[in-house]
């Protein structure tokens, strides 16, 4: 659970919980606005938090363990493809990074290549192929 939801479950503030934990208010407000990473955080500061909360330490390490899990499944969408998609994926990220004029032949080649991969060759899932378009094809990336 995230240590914002944790603290608006308990109903308490981040004033408070600095005061009754030990821990910096200044410390607080980084770590629930994503500045500092919780498992940056020494095992006292998690400890002192977990005993004003009241809740166990590892109530804050799930959710980073999750975070990271779904992150790196979002990571793997864009790698490991079949051969043809990798490459129109590649040449339209390249086409973007050096502003190519052939931006629109790259899109084409891109959207095309997804649609394959999902509906023809089926090595794609429907969730995999939305997530490719919706990041690169309908993105606020391409101005589109």
């Amino acid at each position: 659970m995230r240590l914002n939801e944790i603290i608006e479950k308990k109903g308490i503030t981040k004033y408070r919980l600095a005061k009754e934990s030990g821990v910096p208010h200044a410390t607080l407000n980084d770590l629930c606005s994503g500045k500092t990473r919780i498992e940056k955080c020494s095992a006292e500061t998690l400890y002192k938090l977990a005993q004003a909360l009241n809740v166990p330490m590892e109530a804050f390490m799930e959710e980073s363990a999750e975070k990271r899990a779904e992150e790196e499944r979002i990571r793997s969408y864009e790698y490991g493809l079949p051969g043809y998609l990798q490459h129109d994926l590649d040449a339209y990220k390249e086409g973007l990074k050096n502003g190519s004029t052939l931006l629109d032949c790259l899109w084409c080649e891109l959207y095309g290549s997804i649609n394959i991969a999902e509906i023809n060759d089926g090595a794609i899932t429907p969730e995999h192929a939305d997530y490719l378009r919706q990041k690169f094809l309908w993105g606020e990336r391409t101005g589109r």
